[in-house]
């Protein structure tokens, strides 16, 4: 009997020191400082209190709690105090003391919720007194500085500067048209020898093309050797000019007056340096007086036409840098200067024609290859008021900006835009030079605007009707 008392009571004293542990337990869990408090209870120290703003994940993944919890692998939240937001307290510290009565309280997150008395959000979180002269106009929207630094909001200034506005255009190489020239002859003639044959071959200015005989160019040849050998005064000027007049080579022409004999066949040059274009001439073959032989071009310097659209023709001007791009070399630029802008559309691709002119020193850009074309256009242009293209949310029939007025107070504003490029857009009204404007998470300010307005909109009190009116 006594046994069973004595183990009775052994049971009893475990179960009560087990159950002890739990509770101690529980208690830790809930506050992970309990221990470190008692602590310095029991050695008599005064610890500053620190207040747990929220608990975080402590892979630091964008999981909050504002209670103790653990993760799925059983790991404890991480505590965040009050002190440890470095940037929430110097922020809060640099904020000039205010006074004045208290108007309100606001949510400390930005939300739409105000209260007459001071309270705490969701997460224990204080709300903010609201005092006379600190009252937000109805279009600005509040986001506290923790939230402006967790979601990246980043500002931009709007400035004064010129855009360059790239215009990409399709394009094909041609030849240069004020470099063509046709060599054709003033009277009927046979080639007896032709020295330049094939389509391509690049010829000098001065270089013999075929050999030429024409009894129409001989018979006044000899009407020159009469004229100079008769007696009295000498009068062959008529006879040189009509040789003149058959286009006759001034080598022959120096011959012939050098030695008063006529030539038979002689070698006709090249007028000019080129690169034979297109070759008609046969060797034996006779040809009519104004019939085309040869058609030359100078291939120094090419043009590149490009086909630019309707809605960007009005950028471009005469003058403006272009960078050409062959798709025969890839990788690599050629840069020119437009010249040229037809002054008609093709009705059915509703584009209009410009010109470019680009170096082709070493012959390496053939007509018609294909090009890409980019025109810079705008260069030449006054300064414009602009800001970054990411600061413009535009829905089509609205276009805003957020203006930040410091202290994570922001104005969306309604803004008239005009011209786009280089990263920026055009402010014509609604933001001054010198305002800051927001550049990221735009998006994010705007729905809590719009949420903002929306729920005023729903919670506002309905007008009191006049007596007697419907």
């Amino acid at each position: 009997m006594t046994n069973k008392l004595i183990a009775g009571s052994a049971i009893v004293v475990l179960l009560g020191a087990t159950y002890a542990g739990y509770q101690m337990g529980i208690r830790k869990a809930a506050d992970p400082h309990a221990s470190h408090t008692a602590s310095s209870a029991t050695t008599g120290g005064a610890p500053a209190a620190r207040a747990v703003l929220y608990w975080k994940d402590p892979d630091g993944k964008a999981d909050f709690s504002p209670t103790p919890k653990l993760t799925a692998d059983g790991r404890d939240y991480l505590p965040v105090h009050e002190d440890e937001e470095a940037g929430i307290a110097a922020a809060q510290a640099a904020k000039p003391k205010v006074s004045g009565r208290v108007l309100y309280y606001r949510n400390p997150m930005g939300l739409p919720d105000t209260s007459p008395v001071p309270k705490k959000d969701w997460m224990g979180m204080d709300y903010i007194a609201v005092r006379e002269g600190e009252e937000e106009a109805g279009s600005t929207v509040k986001v506290s500085l923790d939230k402006i630094q967790r979601s990246g909001v980043r500002t931009a200034s709007a400035e004064m500067r010129r855009l360059d506005r790239p215009v990409r255009a399709p394009a094909v190489a041609k030849p240069d048209e004020r470099t063509l020239f046709t060599v054709a002859l003033r009277a009927d003639g046979f080639i007896e020898k032709l020295y330049v044959n094939e389509t391509g071959r690049h010829v000098k200015q001065g270089e013999p093309l075929f050999r030429l005989y024409s009894p129409q160019m001989v018979a006044v040849q000899v009407d020159y050797r009469t004229a100079s050998r008769a007696p009295g005064p000498r009068d062959d000027s008529g006879a040189l000019q009509r040789l003149k007049n058959l286009g006759m080579p001034q080598p022959v022409l120096d011959q012939l007056q050098r030695t008063r004999e006529p030539i038979i066949a002689f070698d006709w040059p090249s007028p000019v340096s080129g690169v034979v274009m297109q070759k008609k001439a046969i060797e034996g073959m006779m040809m009519k007086a104004g019939e085309e032989m040869f058609r030359l071009a100078d291939l120094s310097s090419i043009w590149v036409i490009a086909d630019v659209a309707e809605q960007d023709i009005g950028q471009v001007r005469v003058g403006s840098r272009a960078k050409v791009s062959f798709r025969a070399f890839p990788g690599e630029t050629f840069d020119g200067r437009v010249t040229f802008v037809l002054h008609e559309l093709e009705m059915a691709t509703r584009s209009a024609k410009v010109r470019i002119e680009v170096d082709n020193p070493e012959l390496r850009i053939k007509h018609e290859m294909f090009a890409d074309v980019q025109i810079i256009a705008g260069e030449a242009e006054r300064e414009r008021l602009v800001v970054p293209a990411s600061a413009l949310i535009d829905s089509g029939n609205r276009q805003v900006v957020i203006v930040d007025r410091g202290e994570g107070r922001f104005e969306p504003r309604g803004v008239k835009v005009g011209i786009r490029g280089d990263g920026f857009v055009e402010i014509t009204d609604g933001v001054k030079a010198g305002e800051s404007v927001v550049s990221a998470a735009t998006f994010l300010i705007d729905a809590e605007s719009n949420l903002r307005a929306a729920l005023q909109a729903f919670t506002a009190e309905p007008v009191p009707k006049a007596e007697g009116k419907p």
